[in-house]
């Protein structure tokens, strides 16, 4: 199964694979912005750990991690007044 979630600019490729009835291993790969020669062509899907996972928490877990890794290359913070991200 393959989803993708687009975030910030960028874009979150979401690939399930099934490992056991109803649990799935779960790798995703950002791709896009601008300016970030470390997320081109050449960039490698991660598998994320402590799975498998059912496939509503895969999805989640991988949208959660992509968007932490994008803000992380943004440089953004922990915003205490509740205000969007820019």
């Amino acid at each position: 199964m393959y989803r993708m979630i687009p975030y910030r600019g960028f874009e979150i490729h979401v690939t399930l694979t099934l490992s056991a009835e109803d649990m799935y291993e779960v790798t995703m790969q950002i791709k896009g912005g601008t300016n970030f020669g470390i997320i081109g062509d050449g960039a490698n899907a991660i598998q994320l750990r402590h799975g498998p996972f059912t496939r509503r928490w895969a999805y989640l877990v991988a949208e959660v991690a992509g968007q932490a890794a994008i803000d992380v290359l943004l440089g953004s913070s922990i915003d205490t007044n509740s205000s969007p991200l820019k």
